[in-house]
């Protein structure tokens, strides 16, 4: 009789345990965030089964603190990089103005590599706060043909000095979207095209078609293009390819990486084909939403 018993006993005891961590391991496959599994285990009514939650408790808390901490941390370094972005931009205009009023051939090859670094600080801020779009951008109707000028004025001297033809048409379009962040996209599309033209006869056209759900901002040139195999990769971070490794024409590999981000955040889609020593033709699709539209009327 109390063999009958013991065994009855180990048989209850491997069943809840059996039980117990059935549940545990199907619940931790399910959950996407699995350092939260102490939270919704339940208790156990053996000893071991306590021991692994109040374990589990104490890991999960260690590392939701570990976590703030380097929230932290990433948030002041943030917030130090627009600090010195802004703290930046005096000498950068500063100088743009000594130039202006000392024009020459030397400041005027001065000017364009300030314009370089006044394009990375920018990169570099739109960068940082690339993660928290959602609280920087303002939704609300936009002139195309007023972005588009923006950002040509913004790349005026790089396509004088690089004599490249611009042709516009059919851009008195309006749009939904935050048009500082357009402009930024925009003017990163454009560098792109300066940076990979051709040496003669070297174009950018920018026109838009409005369809039905959408409207789509076309910017093609007819630079040195893309070879087939990296057209899928242009948009990973740090990818430079071919054309990014030729002699005085280095990338980092960060623009459409950062300008594909910004354009998922603001629902907006970013495509791209290419052939190579033909061209390159992108596209931005503003979708045109009567929700959005009445919402902001």
């Amino acid at each position: 009789m109390p063999i009958v018993l013991l065994a009855l006993c180990l048989a209850i005891e491997y069943y809840n345990k059996n039980k117990f961590y059935k549940v545990l391991k199907e619940n931790t496959e399910e959950l996407e965030e699995k350092y939260l599994i102490s939270e919704i285990i339940k208790n156990a009514n053996f000893e071991e089964g306590k021991i692994l939650k109040e374990t589990l408790q104490d890991a999960g808390k260690s590392m939701l603190e570990n976590v703030d901490k380097y929230k932290f941390l990433q948030q002041d370094y943030k917030e130090y990089i627009e600090l010195w972005i802004h703290e930046i931009k005096m000498p950068i205009a500063t100088s743009k103005m000594i130039i202006e009023n000392n024009k020459n051939e030397i400041t005027k090859s001065i000017d364009e590599e300030i314009d370089k670094i006044e394009n990375y600080t920018e990169q570099a801020l739109f960068y940082a706060r690339s993660n928290t779009v959602e609280k920087d951008y303002y939704i609300k109707k936009s002139n195309l043909k007023e972005i588009v000028n923006n950002s040509i004025l913004k790349n005026k001297e790089s396509l004088i000095q690089n004599n490249i033809k611009i042709n516009t048409h059919d851009l008195d379009k309006e749009i939904y979207t935050d048009s500082k962040w357009c402009v930024f996209i925009l003017n990163q599309i454009i560098q792109n095209s300066i940076k990979y033209s051709k040496k003669e006869n070297k174009e950018i056209e920018i026109y838009a078609k409005e369809e039905k759900e959408k409207v789509i901002l076309y910017v093609k040139d007819n630079g040195i293009g893309i070879k087939k195999g990296e057209i899928t990769r242009v948009f990973e971070k740090g990818f430079t390819g071919e054309n990014g490794r030729i002699n005085g024409k280095k990338s980092t590999g960060i623009g459409l990486y950062l300008c594909k981000k910004l354009c998922n955040k603001l629902g907006i889609s970013l495509e791209l084909n290419s052939e190579k020593d033909i061209g390159t033709e992108v596209r931005i699709v503003f979708p045109k939403s009567s929700f959005i539209n009445e919402a902001l009327k």
